[in-house]
């Protein structure tokens, strides 16, 4: 069993949080072990609690959707989120809760080492940028210790909010030349110019 399985029987074993009485299945993340992209959603909701996949739901249509604007299919990259059981009634993650749940999202990154971190929603996106919000920063860009960090609203935004459909697919589109620029390769359009530059951490 490689490291990454392992690592996700861990978390559907765990048990530190009461949100862990409630659910039907954990949702370690799904994604080969060295995938290039991994995208860090907020929490699963019913449909990913019933399965135990992160975004199978129509935000995950959509995501599949963004994805295949760039050439990607689900199984190129890695999905997952940074709680891994959904909140009673799809209410927002505690702190507690990112909290007990932050070691896992560590080990999983350890272990896959992605090239880019694509952050989807506030939450995810707090983690990397802290003290941001969502609407200054989509969209933007930061490098560090090689790694890509790259903040999307979540694709549920577009499902409430039409007018953001656009902009997310549009964020999505600067993802394949942020990756080329990034291995030293010139990029075939001017995307990188556009995601703007920000402080990490």
């Amino acid at each position: 069993m490689s490291a990454l399985a392992e690592l996700c029987q861990e978390i559907c074993n765990c048990q530190k949080c009461e949100i862990s009485r409630s659910r039907t299945r954990a949702v370690p993340g799904e994604g080969p072990d060295n995938a290039e992209i991994m995208f860090i959603g907020e929490a699963p909701g019913y449909h990913e609690d019933q399965q135990g996949r992160p975004f199978v739901g129509q935000a995950g249509q959509f995501l599949s959707e963004l994805l295949a604007s760039i050439g990607l299919q689900r199984p190129d990259v890695y999905i997952t989120n940074i709680i891994k059981t959904r909140p009673p009634g799809n209410r927002d993650p505690l702190p507690v809760e990112i909290n007990n749940c932050k070691a896992w999202l560590d080990r999983q990154l350890e272990i896959i080492h992605p090239k880019m971190i694509v952050t989807l929603g506030r939450y995810s996106m707090a983690r990397f940028f802290p003290g941001k919000t969502i609407s200054q920063i989509h969209g933007a860009s930061v490098t560090k210790d090689g790694v890509i960090y790259f903040a999307m609203y979540h694709p549920a935004a577009a499902l409430h909010q039409q007018s953001l459909r656009d902009t997310i697919m549009k964020d999505m589109q600067k993802i394949p030349a942020l990756l080329q620029a990034n291995a030293g390769e010139a990029p075939a359009e001017a995307s990188v110019a556009a995601a703007k530059q920000l402080p990490l951490f």
